[in-house]
Order: C-alpha cells, then sequence, then structure tokens
C-alpha cells in the first residue's frame, strides 16, 4: 500500500494513524504505518517529553509525527484567567444543574481537573513545539488549519514535513499558499472537529484544488476496502483516528466507555459544539443532548466551552457516569465491534485493500499485479 507519501517517508503502509496514546502511535509505526500522537491534552512540556521518549522508544527506529492545535493568528498577551473569566455564571450554573440531575459526585478535595485541555493556547502550543523538534519527527500536523508562518519555518528547517486539516476546497487552497506539504481532507463522517462534506465528495476536490501537492483522505474509513475508495479518488494515504480508541493498546481508563463504542453504531454519533464550542463529532448522550436544548444557555464559543465544561468532564469520565460518558468518534464507530491489537487492525486493512483492488481489477478486465 505504498504511495509518493509513503515512500517519501519510508513507511510500508500509507496508514497515517491519529491517537491521543503514545502506545498506540508506536504500534502503527511498528506495524508499517505512521503514527501520529496527538498532543492537545498537555499541558506541561515535560508530560509531553515522558510520552515522547516511550514513542520513540518504541517506535523501532521507523518515522511519525506529532499533531498540535495552534491558531494560524498569534494572540499575545492572553491567560487562561483572561478567557476563563469572560464565561457567564449562567453557563457555570447550567452546568452544574446538569452534573446535580445525573448524580454526578464532586471530585476529591484538592484533586485537579484531569481533563483541562488548554493546548490550544498560544503559550502552551509553542512549548510542546520546543519539546518535539528535539525528537526526530518527520511529520507536523495542525488540526486547526495553517500554523503560524514562523512554525512552518521553524518545521521545515528541521527537515519535517507540515500537514494541515481541511474540511473544504477553500481551506485547502489557503494552506496550500501558507506552504503546507499535505492537506487532511477530512469528512463530515470523522470523528472531532469537522466540516459539512462528506469525505465522498471532499476529497476529489481537495486533490484538485492543492494539486501536486499530497492529500490524506479522512472520515469514514475504517476498512481496506474504504482506503482503496480514497486512494482511487486520489488521495496519497488515509489519516485514521477514531478507528484506534478500541486496540488492545488505548487507554481510555474506562471500561464503561470502551463499551459504549463497541456497541454503538454509525448512527449513533452527532456533530455537536457542547465539548469545545467548535463543531465536534462525538457520541451522541445525554449530556450532548442538553446543550443542543434549546431551553438551555446553548455552547460557548471556542475557547470558552472547553473551559467551562473541563471539571464537568473529568467527572463524568472519573465516576463513569453512563448516561452523560461519552467521547469525539466518527461514524466508523459502527464498525468498532471488538478489541483488538494496532497490528491485527492493519493487517485487516491491508487484507481488505488487496481485495478491493483484485475486485477492480477482475472489473477492468485486467490480471492483479
Amino acid at each position: 500500500m505504498e504511495t509518493e507519501l509513503s515512500r517519501q517517508l519510508g513507511i510500508e503502509h500509507a496508514i497515517f494513524g491519529f491517537t491521543p496514546f503514545p502506545e498506540v502511535a508506536a504500534a502503527i509505526t511498528r506495524a508499517g504505518g505512521f503514527g501520529v500522537l496527538g498532543a492537545v491534552r498537555y499541558t506541561a512540556p515535560e508530560d509531553l517529553a515522558r510520552d515522547l521518549d516511550r514513542l520513540h522508544k518504541h517506535a523501532d527506529g521507523k518515522p511519525y509525527g506529532l499533531d498540535v492545535v495552534m491558531p494560524a493568528k498569534k494572540v499575545e498577551g492572553v491567560t487562561e484567567a483572561d478567557v476563563e473569566a469572560m464565561i457567564p455564571d449562567e453557563h457555570r450554573g447550567f452546568v452544574q444543574e446538569l452534573l446535580a440531575r445525573y448524580g454526578v459526585p464532586e471530585l476529591a478535595e484538592g484533586e485537579a481537573s484531569g481533563w483541562r485541555i488548554t493546548g490550544w493556547m498560544e503559550e502552551v502550543a509553542r512549548g510542546q513545539l520546543d519539546v518535539a523538534f528535539d525528537y526526530p519527527i518527520k511529520l507536523l500536523a495542525n488540526a486547526l488549519g495553517s500554523p503560524p508562518a514562523d512554525v512552518i519555518e521553524r518545521a521545515h528547517d528541521h527537515g519535517v514535513l507540515v500537514a494541515a486539516l481541511a474540511g473544504s476546497a477553500r481551506h485547502a487552497r489557503r494552506h496550500a499558499e501558507a506552504g503546507i506539504d499535505v492537506v487532511v481532507a477530512q469528512g463530515y463522517e470523522a470523528g472531532g472537529h469537522t466540516g459539512e462534506i462528506g469525505s465522498m465528495v471532499l476529497v476529489p476536490e481537495v486533490v484538485e484544488a492543492v494539486a501536486p501537492l499530497p492529500v490524506l483522505a479522512a472520515g469514514g474509513i475504517g476498512s481496506g476496502e474504504q482506503v482503496a475508495a480514497g486512494l482511487a479518488l486520489g488521495a496519497q494515504g488515509v489519516w485514521l483516528g477514531s478507528l484506534w480508541l478500541t486496540t488492545e493498546e488505548a487507554d481510555l481508563h474506562s471500561e464503561a466507555l470502551t463499551a459504549k463504542l463497541l456497541a454503538a453504531g454509525s448512527g449513533d454519533t452527532v456533530r455537536s459544539r457542547a465539548l469545545t464550542g467548535k463543531p465536534a463529532r462525538q457520541l451522541r448522550t445525554a449530556w450532548t443532548d442538553a446543550w443542543e436544548d434549546g431551553a438551555g444557555p446553548g455552547p460557548l464559543p471556542m475557547p470558552l466551552q472547553g473551559l467551562l465544561v473541563a471539571e464537568a468532564v473529568s467527572r463524568i469520565q472519573k465516576y463513569e457516569v453512563g448516561e452523560l460518558l461519552g467521547t469525539p468518534v466518527g461514524q466508523i464507530v459502527g464498525r468498532m465491534t471488538s478489541e483488538r491489537s494496532v497490528q491485527a487492525v492493519v493487517d485487516d486493512l491491508t487484507r481488505g485493500f488487496e481485495r478491493a483492488v483484485t475486485r477492480m481489477n477482475r472489473i477492468a478486465g485486467r490480471s492483479a499485479t
């Protein structure tokens, strides 16, 4: 499953796996793909360094990358406290009422929220980069589009390719103009922050818009046949995130959440602003329903919503409150029906890819080579 981009990066399969877990990223790389560690949850540089150490140690000398969340425009002098002060009391009260309604216990006295994600903040994200460039990463991806120009230049100075996610051809052209090396065309079906255009339409539009830059197809891909479809649409690889959440190497810290993912169908997700303030596909729960209810105050814009719900999400996860328990995940969750190793997932993808290629060769009247 080789393409020009996979050969450039020195990987066997054009499978790029995004994950918040260093063990999963390392396993994807060992299996012949390209593991990409998500950095947004790391607020302390030493924590990111610790997990990059683990990833590097277990990658067997094969290439890997890092995914950050950086706005293209730099905002100077804004602290987390400044942002948090903007949260209305009405929204704070709504969160407390919702938690009380479902009987969610308080955190222990002195216990800090474990979900307090501030990686989108300028100083935090740049601190992550200071750590990252001490490691031999081969790709730096940005989930919020093109990173600032100086970050792109810094990555290129280190010989690192830069990728950016795009939900439309317009976004993709903007990335190309900014000097991005790889565009990830992320369709509506994808988990996490995603746009409104389905992958079947989006991928060829983006391929045409940024040619000859390489494009990765993302969203709704969980089988080898779907990988083949992405490549047939012009992509040079696939970007997979949700599929790794139920692997044996993943560390969700919640048997209840894993069970919900394994039981969910492709129609059990919703694109909601309830988690971060930007539309993000996630499991549909009583939590997402409450934020979409017109009787409530509605979600705040990013980054206010993420700070508002940080402690609440930590409490829901810690006490595994089933009605409220969720996670970002794509519509491909309907195929995630059993816990498997990363290697087993990659093997299944490559076998399915071979079946699809053989079938298409037969349809075209050609023998497989």
